[in-house]
């Protein structure tokens, strides 16, 4: 695992541990009561159609069946990121699944675990039974890229971030959103205000970011800065106030002001979104976010958050070049482009090979 990134202005917390105090919570499913049939109206039917009642062959659940929800009975898993932001799971799909027993021979896997290896099991009948077969399926279907079963299980989010994260966030599209409106609601006298330690210089090598703190003078006259923009709140606030346009009000704020948003998406998609935003090189503070996010995943279906770790997360891929220079023992790939030759350099390094 790669380092935690970390927490300004917060007390430091594990982002791999959730802070969740609810006991399990176990539902018992009983046979319900009868009810009239249920019918659909086809446009060509002469009549009502009936909804026939089948139980799934890949269900192994009963109406006597314990089911566990995998939140706990909680409304919600939040976690504290910096000074104003959180990052909150509010509910999934499944919500409720077949509790493991102990006297069972062939026990359903953990929390939504379940879900992706049913969702699999549809192309070839009922398949696997065994708990350990159902790991090694979703480690399958994980590192050989068989995407489709992991977009079965979706997360709903509610999180509070800094504008500015919200917009590289927002670059992964195949989520639903839905955010605070700056239009029809007053925006919250809230800043993100890193500490004097957290203030980056700018990466020579990575246009995109910076990695190490920059010299304390230079820090404290950033915060100033800082300090400038967030009083310019005042002026939103007494504009808004003299009956300026909340659209327009808002233009003065800067990138630093917090939004929130809820954010649904399935779980193929969020490991690819904590792929790119959990790795070194995303901005720190995006990157608190994702290893929260996490945390709060790997309890719901943890076969499938260590298969991303294992394959993903802490794996390597090596371009052909690289293959080549590896076979024939050379410490430089084919090719005379530095950027490349510095990656290879690192993986090498990586790979203990230097």
């Amino acid at each position: 695992m790669t380092s935690q990134p970390h927490a300004a202005n917060s007390a430091p917390t594990s982002a791999r541990t959730p802070a969740i105090k609810q006991p399990p919570v176990e539902v018992q499913c009983t046979e319900p009561d009868p009810a009239p049939e249920l019918t659909v109206t086809l446009p060509h039917a002469s009549g009502p159609t009936p909804v026939r009642m089948v139980r799934d062959a890949t269900n192994t659940s009963t109406p006597d069946t314990p089911m566990v929800d995998v939140m706990r009975g909680a409304n919600r898993w939040e976690v504290p990121i910096h000074e104003h932001g959180f990052i909150a799971l509010i509910d999934c799909m499944p919500r409720l699944v077949p509790a493991a027993s102990s006297d069972d021979d062939s026990p359903p896997p953990i929390g939504a675990d379940g879900a992706i290896v049913q969702a699999a099991r549809v192309s070839y009948g009922q398949g696997t039974k065994r708990i350990n077969e159902d790991r090694g399926l979703i480690r399958y279907l994980l590192r050989h890229r068989h995407t489709t079963p992991f977009e079965m299980v979706e997360f709903k989010f509610h999180v509070s971030m800094p504008i500015f994260v919200a917009r590289q966030w927002i670059r992964h599209r195949t989520a639903s959103v839905n955010e605070y409106s700056g239009r029809y609601s007053v925006i919250r006298d809230r800043f993100y205000h890193p500490t004097a330690e957290n203030v980056r210089q700018q990466s020579m090598s990575n246009r995109q970011g910076g990695k190490e703190p920059i010299e304390t003078g230079t820090a404290e006259q950033f915060l100033e800065y800082l300090d400038k923009a967030e009083a310019l709140y005042n002026e939103y606030e007494k504009l808004a106030d003299q009956g300026v346009a909340r659209e327009l009000a808002r233009c003065g704020l800067p990138v630093s002001v917090y939004t929130e948003w809820y954010w649904k998406c399935d779980l193929h998609n969020i490991l690819h979104f904590l792929s790119l935003r959990m790795d070194e090189h995303a901005q720190a503070e995006i990157r608190d976010y994702a290893y929260a996010m996490f945390g709060l995943l790997e309890p719901i279906c943890p076969i499938t958050m260590e298969a991303f770790q294992d394959y993903r997360l802490e794996s390597m891929h090596l371009t052909r070049l690289e293959i080549e220079a590896l076979r024939q023992g050379r410490t430089e790939i084919a090719g005379n482009n530095k950027r490349e030759q510095r990656e290879w350099e690192a993986k090498r390094r990586r790979l203990g090979l230097e």
